[in-house]
């Protein structure tokens, strides 16, 4: 069974091991351009450890501090997040050079204006070094904006392009329905007029619960059509998870189904949809036979490119969409994590 990794924040990053080693060797670095640089009166090798013990403290002293607020940080827009570690910066520099001077000035004399001159310097490091960070980050969310802005305007593009051999195969159903089973063919022309309402909206999210009834619409229009050689199978929880995700991202996928893997059969197949808990993430689900001589890069690409690019846009990278064929069946399956972060625009 394939299993999910927990939900990440934007600060695990800092937690891990080989981050924290690097951070520690960065300030060992700024120690010892501190130590040699002009102007050290004092022995430099105990201004080398001084300067290093305040630096190593600084740093600890803000990953610590992030980390107690890690659960409150991870609500916050990235851009507020940089603005907090900036201010945690300067407060952690503020507060270990004061305690350096409590602990150490009458053990270690300096000339006149020396502990001063010190604590000017680190809090003017720290201030330089959290500024430098605030315009990195900045710039990276700001191309990054752009990028999801162009993506999005790609997107659009997509989901305005509704298949054309699904639209006049569903008409021509339709006709031939209308003189025969008049009530089937009317339900056939609101169910693609539901469609096509979703599909020409401007972009959104939707809960869970009106994504599937999308799909269920049109799995009722695909029914009409195929007839028996289209099973559907519904395997959904009592209550279904109240997650958001974008419009219109299952249907593309049961879309897909139905053309690679039901119709290109004689006798048709199965299709089946389920959605569960997953290491507390929400998966979805949908699975369909495939021949054994299919190629995963032919077909499924276009649907599959837009529901992957906006989940991601979305959940900001925490949800996916995975593909893999498993006992002779193609699956499509969206993660989606819980209380996802959702952007809107």
């Amino acid at each position: 069974m394939r299993r999910t990794p927990p939900p990440q924040s934007q600060l695990d990053a800092l937690w891990q091991a080989s981050v924290i080693v690097w951070i520690l060797l960065a300030g060992e670095g700024l120690a010892l351009v501190l130590t040699l640089a002009p102007g050290v009166e004092n022995d430099r090798l105990t201004y080398f450890g001084l300067t290093s013990l305040i630096i190593q403290w600084v740093s600890l002293l803000t990953l610590g501090s992030l980390y107690l607020l890690r659960r409150q940080l991870v609500r916050l827009r990235p851009i507020y997040v940089a603005y907090t570690a900036l201010l945690l910066l300067i407060v952690a520099s503020s507060l270990v050079s004061a305690s350096a001077w409590l602990l150490l000035h009458e053990f270690w004399a300096m000339p006149a204006g020396g502990w001063h001159s010190l604590f000017v310097r680190f809090l003017g490091i720290s201030l330089t070094v959290g500024l430098l960070g605030l315009a990195a980050i900045q710039n990276h969310l700001r191309a990054r904006q752009l990028a999801i802005h162009a993506q999005r305007s790609r997107l659009e593009a997509l989901q305005a392009r509704i298949q054309p051999h699904f639209l006049f195969n569903t008409l021509n159903t339709g006709v031939a329905l209308i003189q025969q089973r008049p009530e089937q063919a009317e339900r056939l022309l609101l169910d693609l007029a539901d469609l096509f309402r979703a599909a020409l909206a401007s972009p959104s999210n939707i809960t869970l619960g009106e994504e599937l009834e999308l799909a269920k619409r049109y799995l009722e229009i695909e029914s009409l059509r195929l007839g028996q050689r289209l099973v559907v199978v519904w395997d959904l929880p009592e209550l279904i998870a109240a997650v958001t995700l974008p419009s219109l991202s299952i249907q593309p996928l049961v879309e897909n189904a139905i053309r690679h893997g039901i119709e290109p059969f004689p006798l048709g197949g199965t299709l089946q949809i389920s959605v569960s808990n997953d290491n507390g993430y929400t998966k979805i689900a949908i699975t369909n036979p495939v021949s054994p001589s299919a190629s995963l890069t032919q077909g499924h690409q276009i649907g599959l490119e837009s529901v992957r690019a906006r989940l991601k846009a979305m959940t900001r990278e925490k949800g996916r969409l995975e593909t893999y064929v498993e006992d002779g069946r193609y699956v499509a399956t969206i993660l989606l994590p819980p209380n996802p972060q959702v952007t809107t625009r």
